[in-house]
């Protein structure tokens, strides 16, 4: 029978709140790192459209290392520092927020892109002014998939890194480790309820950058 301590989750709130501020420092650096390295590579291939196909070769075959061994190939270079858990976390979103950004930055119509030309925007300007607010949706749907999965492999991480780099996840290898449900549950628990909060921030992150969007559905 699953027996939960609520009074042991209430005399450790600190250590709660700690391991939910390094949950969410594993998530935000290598979500942040990834989509200015996924950026510039999306930028190169409309720039370049032949570089496509090789960059997704790349970010793909990054993205099927498995996680674990990952972590175990850098601890020898890097040892249980932060940054053995950031360089996989952050290869692991260049795939979804590359194809993404790509898609999103593909989806500006022709016309408006040519419209843009002839009011005399450069090819930055019309980047930063046309084209990026308009792929603002698909590119917000690859930066929501990558915080989610981002989330679980922190989770996974506390396996090797323990308090170093665990997050929530610690709670999750100390409960299986002392066979304490309450661990494993909050752990558990306080991973999906994170993954829940960060989403729906994003959600609303993107609804103030599409102002647009947001009238358009008041109207209809």
């Amino acid at each position: 029978m699953i027996e939960i301590r609520w009074d042991w989750i209430a005399s450790h709130l600190d250590d709660v709140a700690e391991k939910t501020w390094q949950h969410l420092q594993l998530l935000v650096i290598p979500m942040v790192a990834g989509f200015i390295i996924a950026f510039a590579l999306a930028v190169l291939a409309m720039r370049r459209p032949g570089t496509v196909g090789p960059v997704t070769a790349v970010t793909g075959l990054l993205y099927t290392i498995p996680s674990l061994a990952a972590f175990a190939v850098l601890i020898p270079i890097t040892g249980l520092s932060l940054i053995t858990a950031i360089i996989p976390l952050t290869t692991y979103t260049l795939l979804i927020l590359y194809v993404n950004t790509v898609a999103g930055l593909r989806s500006v119509p022709p016309e408006v892109n040519e419209a843009a030309d002839a009011m005399g925007y450069t090819r930055t300007s019309r980047l930063l002014h046309v084209q990026l607010p308009l792929a603002v949706p698909l590119i917000m749907a690859g930066v929501r998939v990558a915080a989610v999965t981002t989330i679980g492999l922190v989770t996974v991480s506390a396996i090797i890194g323990g308090n170093r780099f665990g997050g929530l996840g610690q709670f999750i290898t100390e409960g299986l480790q002392t066979d304490f449900d309450t661990k494993i549950y909050l752990g558990a628990v306080g991973s999906v309820i994170l993954a829940f909060v960060v989403d729906g921030a994003l959600v609303a992150l993107q609804r103030v950058l599409t102002p647009w969007a947001r009238a358009r559905a008041e109207r209809g």
